[in-house]
């Protein structure tokens, strides 16, 4: 591995697709300042549903449908203008303290699965798969992700929020992994052998301000451009429940505008084809920053119902990061 300047963006995700779904702006954001970016991808999403007819063959075959969505991931990377990849379990595991070798420590992680638990929420499934990314030890996976924290040492690691954004188990895992990287990176003690301690300046968790989100679910029910009829999706119900990855407005404390990065951003989301379906954009209209009404595009997932592509992303701070004496790029504006 190869370090890199200070000043970079890390982020961490689950499947293929997730780094465009939940923080395809700030990556593309970045990568346009001329910053070092870094992907981290925990799986290969071997057990995801898969859109369309053509495609549908893939579905239940994990080994192909982890090899089709690894050529998705590296076009919608490359829309993104991201250069720097690395699937977790390729990354060598650490064998210092803290870091004990493991079973699993030479095995691929795969896709977990899950199971609905209830309306936005989902959970862990009863049978899990061989290599599933939750049965990894923990300081194994988290080990290996310091280890690539220590190379490229990055100011900002962005992941999910503690509830993974929806309950996804690999999502809920991914977290758990970053925050255990993240504190294992910066101790002294730790992993001498993979080189010097590193302190990350900002661990953001990509989270989505629900006023915001429920006005952005009436905009799609009134807006034409916005409604993808010809996918016959269905709407979210403006009032209805809401998964972990939603906070009140007043809690979010970062921002990043969306639009001068929307073209790049579709065509990351249309990259992953067997997951993101109708996908469109319009005109932006009004602040982004403002955040209420800014929807510039919809999308729908395999559940066929119609999802917003806000005018604005949106982070939290995790507790006892506060991103002080970090360089944000144009674009990424902190929340007084």
């Amino acid at each position: 591995m190869t370090g890199s300047s200070p000043g970079g963006l890390l982020a961490v995700h689950a499947h293929p697709d997730d780094e465009t779904l939940a923080t395809g702006a700030l990556l593309a954001t970045w990568a346009d300042a001329g910053l070092p970016v870094t992907v981290v991808t925990c799986t290969r999403g071997e057990l995801g549903e898969v859109i369309g007819s053509a495609l549908a063959h893939l579905e239940g075959d994990g080994p192909a449908l982890a090899a089709h969505r690894e050529r998705e991931l590296a076009a919608a990377l490359e829309a993104l203008g991201v250069t720097d990849h690395l699937f977790l379990d390729t990354v060598a595991p650490v064998t210092g303290r803290a870091a004990a070798p493991s079973a699993a420590s030479s095995a691929r992680f795969t896709d977990s699965g899950m199971a609905w638990a209830g309306v936005a929420q989902a959970g862990r499934r009863d049978d899990l798969p061989d290599g599933a990314f939750v049965a990894v030890p923990l300081d194994d996976a988290a080990g290996r992700l310091a280890r690539v924290l220590r190379d490229r040492r990055p100011a900002v690691v962005v992941t999910y929020e503690p509830g993974g954004g929806y309950g996804h188990p690999d999502h809920v895992r991914a977290q758990e992994v970053t925050a255990r990287a993240v504190a294992l990176a910066a101790d002294a003690d730790w992993g001498t052998e993979v080189g010097p301690s590193h302190a990350v300046a900002a661990l953001l968790w990509a989270v989505r301000g629900e006023e915001s989100l429920r006005a952005a679910y009436r905009e799609l029910a009134t807006d034409l451009q916005l409604s993808a009829s010809e996918l016959r999706a269905g709407l979210p119900d403006p009032s209805g429940p809401v998964p972990s990855v939603v906070v009140p407005d007043s809690d979010v404390d970062l921002t990043v505008d969306v639009r001068p990065v929307l073209a790049r951003l579709a065509a990351a989301l249309r990259a992953h084809g067997t997951q993101v379906q109708g996908v469109t954009t319009v005109a932006s209209v009004g602040d982004a920053h403002s955040g209420l009404g800014a929807v510039v595009g919809s999308y729908a997932l395999s559940n066929d119902v119609l999802a917003p592509v806000l005018g604005i992303e949106e982070y939290l701070f995790a507790p006892g990061s506060t991103g002080d004496g970090v360089a944000w790029p144009a674009g990424v504006r902190r929340v007084a």
